[in-house]
């Protein structure tokens, strides 16, 4: 896929990959539909990537909200005209064992990192079909390749992205538009800080945990991006990033119900 004048649906636009992606976008002379819950980010992350002289629109979301998705084609198309790409990105996260943690939070990374997925999905497929080339990006998880225990409701949404990104590509193929699944392993993003954490911590065990979890996150957001956007050039359907993910990756395959007897050594232990 050729960037240049093309337009861009990216949510989660407001930090880390997101506006990493943006940025590496831009560059590429690709016009940008940006999309985050954040709106002092999303104004941030337009005003870095109107650098490059492409188009940028901003556009207020929660991917949670059913009647703010459906709603969101007609307004990027009155800015754009056209859509040839969506990157589904936004994410939450959630720690503690699917005993410890509430229905409503389980509920809430469900409905953000999968159903949110979904949605977008359902509501550009039609402006997709318009175009001679298009596709859809969604963004899993090194935590949809392997299922570390304590991220039971994370896992369950990343793993139902992976298989929906997998099904909708068979059932696309044939048509202009390719479906990519993007697996990112530990990427230097704010998304441990903020995320979720069952209710039972002390506020020291919940700084400790998020800071042990940290530190497996290495590769720089920049790096992460230009690796996903390359991809997407070369229509690339399945997309590792980082070498956490390939090694996992390959675990999984080699030991599908005993590799965590060797990944879990290398993890940290949870609060």
């Amino acid at each position: 896929m050729k960037l240049n004048d093309r337009v861009a649906v990216l949510t989660g636009a407001g930090g880390g990959i997101g506006r990493s992606l943006a940025l590496a976008l831009a560059r590429r002379g690709c016009h940008l539909a940006l999309a985050d819950i954040d709106e002092h980010g999303l104004r941030e992350t337009a005003r870095m990537a109107g650098k490059s002289g492409v188009h940028t629109s901003q556009h207020v979301l929660d991917v949670a909200c059913r009647a703010a998705v459906a709603a969101l084609p007609h307004a990027v198309v009155q800015e754009h005209d056209q859509v040839d790409l969506v990157i589904n990105n936004a994410g939450v996260a959630l720690g503690g064992t699917f005993e410890e943690v509430s229905e409503a939070d389980f509920d809430w990374v469900m409905a953000v990192n999968f159903e949110g997925v979904v949605r977008m999905t359902r509501a550009f497929l039609p402006l997709l079909r318009e175009r001679q080339q298009a596709r859809i990006v969604n963004i899993s998880s090194l935590f949809g390749l392997i299922a570390p225990p304590g991220h039971a409701a994370y896992c369950a949404s990343k793993f139902a992205v992976r298989g929906f990104s997998n099904a909708l590509r068979h059932e696309l193929a044939g048509t202009p538009i390719g479906v990519t699944v993007v697996h990112p392993g530990g990427v230097t993003t704010s998304i441990a800080r903020h995320a979720r954490t069952r209710s039972n911590l002390c506020e020291e065990e919940v700084r400790q945990g998020r800071a042990d979890f940290e530190k497996l996150l290495r590769m720089p957001p920049q790096k992460a991006a230009e690796i996903i956007v390359r991809a997407v050039q070369v229509d690339r359907e399945r997309v590792l990033v980082g070498h956490d993910a390939v090694i996992s990756s390959w675990l999984e395959r080699l030991m599908p119900t005993s590799y965590w007897r060797l990944i879990g050594r290398a993890m940290p232990s949870r609060n």
